[in-house]
């Protein structure tokens, strides 16, 4: 992601929430816990299915 695109996200994401910058931060936390919990779900399928090593790009 550029710079350009980085601002232009920040910009969309404040404007969302009102300009309530707190919001906005609130709301990029809780993305982000459900993204850390997706990716958990992965990493626990892929143990299933014996994928188990980290460092590998199995899951990349």
């Amino acid at each position: 992601m550029s710079i350009r695109s980085s601002e232009a996200a920040i910009d969309e994401i404040v404007a969302r929430c009102d300009g309530d910058l707190r919001g906005a931060l609130k709301a990029l936390l809780l993305v982000n816990e459900h993204l850390e919990a997706e990716i958990a779900q992965l990493y626990a399928a892929a143990a299933h299915y014996g994928i188990t090593e980290r460092g590998s790009s199995a899951l990349h």
